[in-house]
Parts: C-alpha cells; structure tokens; sequence
C-alpha cells in the first residue's frame, strides 16, 4: 500500500460513513470514520518515506498503530495541530472528538447523533480534520 491508495481509502472510508449515518447504521459509520483519519495520517507517513531510504525500524513498527494521537506524533505534525486548533475554535472542537475514537470502536454501539456529529468533525469542508491533514499528505 502506497500513499496514493492510503490517501483514496481515506476518501472511501469517508464516503461509506457518511452514507452509512444517511441510511441509519450509526455503529459501522462511527467506526469507518476514524478510519478514514488513520488512513489520512498514515498516507502522511508515507509522504515522510524517501524513496531508497532504508526505513527506521522503530517507525515503522510504530506506524502499525490505529491511535490517531501517535500517528499525529510519528509525523511531526503537534506543533501545526496546536496551531490550528489556536487558530480555528471550529476546528479544535473537531480534533477533540476525533482524538478519542479508537480501533476499539468496532465494538461500541452509537447513537446517531454521536456518528453524525464525528463523521462531520471529520469531513466538514471548512473545519474538518480531513481537510486538514490533506495539507500535509
């Protein structure tokens, strides 16, 4: 997997969670949304990657993480986090919901509200996470 397929599995995950919370399936929603920021996060990790670099072992190993918070870190991407979120209330607000989803939300049962209202953290055109980790991918 490249950074090309990670940067559209994003925008796959995405769509299939909004359609999932359109058609009522709040559980799965929730669940692919988070998944659309990891694959976002890990397709800046791949941007990082030279080409013929021979890769950091701990890196890489750390890459294989669904914590959204650590992959923030493995890309040296704090600084600019807390500056947007300084920058943008909006946007922080977003960043705050999305940071608490985990791999572990396979297994959560959501109601629609908190489904809709992290899909939209996620993909709001203006102050979504998404369109802020494109910046960097």
């Amino acid at each position: 997997m490249n950074r090309r397929d990670l940067q559209a599995l994003s925008r796959v995950r995405l769509s299939e969670a909004k359609a999932l919370v359109r058609l009522g399936l709040p559980d799965g929603a929730y669940y692919l949304a988070g998944y659309a920021v990891e694959c976002a996060l890990k397709a800046c990790i791949a941007r990082a990657t030279q080409r013929h670099d021979f890769p950091d072992r701990k890196k890489v190993v750390a890459s294989h993480t669904h914590d959204l918070r650590e992959l923030v870190g493995l890309v040296n991407l704090e600084a600019p986090l807390r500056r947007a979120a300084r920058e943008d209330p909006l946007f922080s607000k977003s960043w705050d919901l999305v940071q608490s989803w985990s791999e572990q939300a396979r297994y959560g049962r959501y109601s629609t509200e908190s489904a809709h209202a992290l899909v939209e953290a996620i993909g709001n055109k203006n102050h979504g996470v998404i369109k802020w980790v494109m910046l960097y991918w």
